[in-house]
């Protein structure tokens, strides 16, 4: 039988591309298969964002070398940005992997499966491989029955901004925007296949642009808004520069938009974000959020940041840590800068480990404060979510996400997916860091439908640990 497992490491942007290799791979005649040590074709979507992500990859394709030696028949394949980045050096490394696909080479990997698809049999026989012991762990293959509920839509690929830290331009190219004829039609397959939210993607999706028309991305928000079957909008990622008052304007009128909005800081120290090439001050941040804020302030305010940027001392870092202490943030993504191949950043002097990490360690402290601070004004409210499938961390509950993007935990209320009915409304009881957590009580077949009652269990025995 013809199977793939497809992981994907990385941001949103390969999420979409993850959603596209297997529109092709099923169409081609594939089953998705659960594990990778069952599958006849194994694609793994790479990220080269940080080091640790790179160091990732290619420890998980040495793992998928045993699985490959056990089933010679078996393909290995790597797409994403490490394979932009490394392609010309990936044959040497990885004599075991059987195709290269980059940033740009999504169609062809598409035409590569349906070239595989038969050499394999449909007899349902399967070899025998299982290497747990030799893979380690579990991986997030994209195999879930929920996945369809939260569509990936890709609206550009690359950047042409070029911060001093970023690989993306280097392996995904300037700015190219879509047409938006093509990304209405994949609105229209996504909603048609089961999707109740979009999520729009790109390295910077508020410098979107139209290729004919010149339509911006607050354009595209309404335009996608007004498709029949679309319930919820969402976005990820934006670039404070391209941050103006139509778009603040546009998001406050469209019912359907998700109240959250991602928008990276990086810093909050001008000469850092100089350095960054970031394009903008701090003041000019703070002044842009206010005024989208001013349009929409129930929105969640999100960003990420860098610690120990080269270059930056401890009075720069004192500016950040005042900019999180704010409270502004309802979620922060904090990384320690690590250099990435062929960007300016690279060369320079690195500020010392230790250092990194003890700065680190000061702004999880005020940042999760405050995270978690947001996260307790659930408690005691019924909030509505769209499950995302079983929780990772305990197979007895589930797992969903508000439209401002925090995570919900409560026990299992199926046996089987019900898709007809994907929203669900929680009373929560709990807060942490990570997200909140509660009992179901009712659910819909539709974000603004009237909820269903869901009889609660007697005792929730996990949520008492």
């Amino acid at each position: 039988m013809a199977t793939i497992y497809i992981e994907t490491h990385g941001c949103q942007m390969n999420e979409a591309d993850s959603q596209y290799i297997v529109r092709r791979a099923t169409s081609a005649g594939y089953t998705l298969a659960e594990r990778a040590e069952n599958a006849s074709v194994l694609v793994l979507n790479t990220c080269t964002v940080r080091d640790n992500a790179e160091k990732r990859a290619y420890g998980r394709l040495h793992h998928w070398k045993a699985i490959k030696s056990a089933d010679p028949s078996v393909r290995v394949v790597v797409a994403g940005c490490l394979a932009e980045q490394d392609r010309d050096r990936m044959a040497s490394l990885l004599p075991h992997v059987d195709g290269v696909f980059g940033t740009k080479d999504l169609r062809a990997l598409g035409d590569a499966l349906e070239n595989w698809r038969p050499e394999f049999s449909d007899d349902g026989e399967t070899v025998d491989r299982e290497l747990d012991t030799v893979i380690g762990g579990t991986s997030d293959g994209v195999t879930g029955p929920y996945d369809a509920l939260r569509a990936f839509l890709n609206i550009q690929r690359g950047c042409s901004y070029f911060c001093t830290f970023c690989i993306v331009p280097h392996v995904r190219g300037r700015f190219d925007h879509r047409p938006l004829g093509d990304i209405l039609d994949e609105v229209k397959r996504k909603v048609a296949a089961g999707a109740r939210e979009i999520m729009l993607v790109g390295q910077t999706v508020n410098a979107y642009r139209e290729p004919a028309t010149g339509a911006d991305f607050a354009d595209l928000l309404e335009i996608v808004a007004a498709i029949d079957g679309v319930e919820r909008i969402a976005f990820v990622s934006s670039h404070p520069k391209d941050l103006v008052e139509k778009l603040a304007r546009v998001a406050a009128t469209l019912p359907k938009m998700n109240p959250r909005f991602h928008l990276a800081v990086q810093s909050g120290s001008n000469p850092m974000l100089r350095r960054m090439n970031r394009k903008y001050t701090i003041e000019e941040f703070r002044d842009r959020v206010a005024m989208f804020l001013s349009y929409n302030p129930a929105w969640a305010i999100t960003t990420d940041i860098i610690v120990g940027f080269p270059g930056e001392t401890e009075a720069d870092f004192q500016q950040t840590l005042d900019l999180c202490s704010t409270g502004m943030f309802a979620q922060a993504y904090m990384f320690m800068y690590s250099p990435r191949r062929g960007t300016p950043a690279s060369h320079w002097e690195p500020v010392a480990p230790e250092i990194q990490r003890e700065r680190f360690a000061r702004l999880v402290a005020v940042t999760d404060a405050h995270v978690r601070g947001y996260h307790d004004r659930k408690i005691g409210t019924t909030v509505r979510a769209l499950i995302h499938g079983v929780s990772r961390k305990d197979p007895t509950r589930l797992a969903a996400k508000t439209t401002d993007n925090v995570t919900v935990h409560f026990p299992m209320i199926e046996t089987a997916p019900n898709l007809a009915e994907p929203w669900i409304d929680v009373k929560i009881d709990r807060a942490a860091v990570w997200g909140v957590s509660g009992i179901a009580v009712g659910r819909a077949r539709a974000w603004d439908a009237p909820a269903r009652p869901v009889e609660a269990p007697l005792i929730d025995l996990v949520g008492m640990r």
